[in-house]
């Protein structure tokens, strides 16, 4: 077997916080013993989620059975997860901070399934997926992401679905409105607010789209930075295990950005 050094784009800041969320982890459950420190098995961690390599590659590289880095990696990304804000935290502080609006949007991540998986299949995408509604402020920072719901489902019944459901009802208690793409459309016209749709449109609709297109465009970088962890590639675990995989990637994001 050959063995090659690899770099992670990553700060040890970040490497430090996860760390240290193992160690306080093991203190409370009274762990007395493991196979890897845990500076080890957050950077075992860190190297799933962000390269996005099968972890029976992984424990090769850190001498250990694919079972010990499955549990340690599912331990870590749980304690992580854990962490990412929920809904009503995430547009508070956006409130907090000003603003007047925030950017919603979803997202399919590619699912290793069969074809007789339907409920996985999305039809616009003509992939097998797991569907994610994100919230991001008006600079495109994610703010929050949703549960994981299966790829067939449409982005405005993903959105009233959303743990917790009703996203226009939370946003409408926060004093904020969401910008929306046409996916939204019939959602809730004066809580999320979507681009005017038909042809030959009158000049003021056209420059009513182009002022929309502009404030919402910030908020492609939200899956922009989802995607950058090479494990949503095709993720090829238990489906359902997005949810805890998205949630976990949003803390680091989080993590990186408090480094920078």
């Amino acid at each position: 077997m050959l063995f090659y050094p690899a770099a992670l784009p990553l700060s040890t800041s970040t490497l430090n916080q996860v760390a240290e969320l193992i160690r306080t982890h093991r203190k409370i459950i009274g762990s007395r013993w493991r196979v890897l420190d845990a500076g080890t098995q957050a950077l075992l961690t860190l190297a799933y989620l962000r390269k996005g390599e099968r972890l029976r590659d992984l424990a090769a590289s850190f001498g250990i059975s694919a079972a010990t880095a499955w549990r340690h990696t599912r331990e870590t990304i749980a304690l992580l997860a854990a962490r990412a804000p929920g809904i009503r935290d995430a547009l508070r502080h956006a409130k907090r901070s000003g603003a007047a609006f925030v950017i919603i949007d979803g997202t399919p991540l590619h699912i290793d399934r069969n074809q007789i998986d339907r409920p996985y299949y999305s039809g616009k995408h003509k992939r097998h997926g797991m569907n994610l509604q994100a919230i991001a402020d008006a600079r495109g920072n994610l703010l929050w992401i949703s549960g994981a719901i299966r790829g067939a489902t449409h982005d405005t019944k993903t959105a009233r679905r959303a743990d917790p459901p009703q996203i226009p009802r939370l946003l409408a208690e926060h004093g904020l409105f969401a910008l929306g793409d046409k996916g939204y459309d019939g959602l809730d016209h004066d809580l999320v607010v979507t681009p005017i749709k038909g042809k030959d449109k009158p000049e003021w609709q056209k420059d009513y789209n182009r002022l929309h297109a502009r404030l919402r465009g910030p908020g492609e970088r939200m899956f922009a930075q989802l995607k950058s962890w090479g494990v949503f590639d095709q993720v090829r675990c238990d489906p359902h295990r997005t949810t805890q995989l998205a949630k976990a990637v949003q803390v680091l994001n989080d993590y990186e950005r408090q480094s920078a």
